[in-house]
């Protein structure tokens, strides 16, 4: 393995992380904002108020999203695994 190989992969990696996370980061920046513009109207200034509406974002982000998110996940381990043969030479 040279060391081209290992950024490489790493920068692969790395990629597919923040690809799969960005959706359910979208989504509690858009539930904090709204409960933001709410509280701003509304002039409810409970800090605690913002953490549920995120968490329930989130949680129906990653409910919707899991069998894209395996699916990614499954093709790049897949890939890692059948390129071991040529990672050994």
């Amino acid at each position: 393995m040279t060391p081209e190989f290992v950024v490489a992969f790493a920068k692969d990696a790395i990629i597919l992380t923040i690809y799969l996370a960005m959706p359910m980061l979208g989504l509690g920046l858009a539930a904090g904002l709204l409960i933001s513009v709410f509280q701003a109207v509304t002039q409810i200034q409970e800090m605690t108020l913002t953490f549920v509406p995120k968490i329930l974002a989130v949680f129906l982000g990653l409910l919707f999203a899991a069998p894209w998110m395996l699916d990614e996940l499954t093709s790049f381990t897949r890939n890692i695994f059948i390129s071991i043969p040529n990672y050994i030479r």
